[in-house]
């Protein structure tokens, strides 16, 4: 089923004024434009490294918490494809679009390039609540600058707040199960791959 199905979600009509407060937040606070604007464009890189130093701390853990790390990966890539094919759907046009007159930072994307659920907030969340499962000073981390994308991404105006909600939730909902069944099913394999030409990948010992 594609977005032309459906009539597309008129985001303005549901929070465009709250986007609208964050935006002129955003233009009477220069001095932060920039950060934000680094923050939004290549913080998906911290929540790699998070993944990375999760699954790298679970070289020295059992089984089971490698399985989970390796699922952690996983779960990201799920939430970002299903975010994606929500986006398709409800095909929600950019406020850059419905409010042209809003001060924005980033740059308006093409009219292709859809607002409903937001795919930075949806990884970030995927992220941080793995890591959650997985490690939990680590995972706390993440969650603060999960929270700090979700906001940038309406700083900066390329979302509305109800995008980067449902993203979060997305992201969340997506993350829990694939790693919690990761840990349960996949420590078997984990435990056999540690034996053979993968166990520098799976195990410190």
């Amino acid at each position: 089923m594609t977005a032309t199905s459906f009539q597309a979600l008129d985001g303005a009509a549901i929070d465009g004024g709250w986007y609208t407060t964050v935006t002129d937040f955003a233009r009477d606070t220069h001095w932060l434009n920039a950060p934000m604007l680094a923050f939004t464009s290549y913080g998906a890189a911290l929540f790699v490294l998070a993944l990375l130093a999760g699954w790298w701390m679970a070289r020295r853990a059992d089984a089971a918490a490698m399985a989970a790390s390796l699922a952690g990966g996983v779960a990201v890539i799920l939430a970002y494809l299903l975010n994606s094919g929500i986006k398709d759907v409800f095909a929600e046009p950019r406020p850059c679009r419905a409010l042209p007159h809003d001060f924005l930072v980033e740059a308006c994307p093409p009219l292709n390039d859809y607002a409903f659920p937001s795919n930075h907030t949806t990884v970030a969340f995927a992220a941080a609540t793995a890591l959650l499962l997985i490690h939990r000073r680590l995972g706390a981390l993440a969650l603060v600058l999960a929270v700090l994308m979700a906001a940038s991404r309406v700083y900066v105006g390329a979302h509305y707040p109800h995008d980067v909600i449902i993203a979060a939730l997305v992201g969340t909902a997506i993350a829990v199960p694939t790693v919690l069944l990761g840990r349960r099913y996949g420590a078997p394999t984990v435990e056999r791959l540690r034996t053979s030409r993968l166990r520098p990948v799976l195990a410190r010992r």
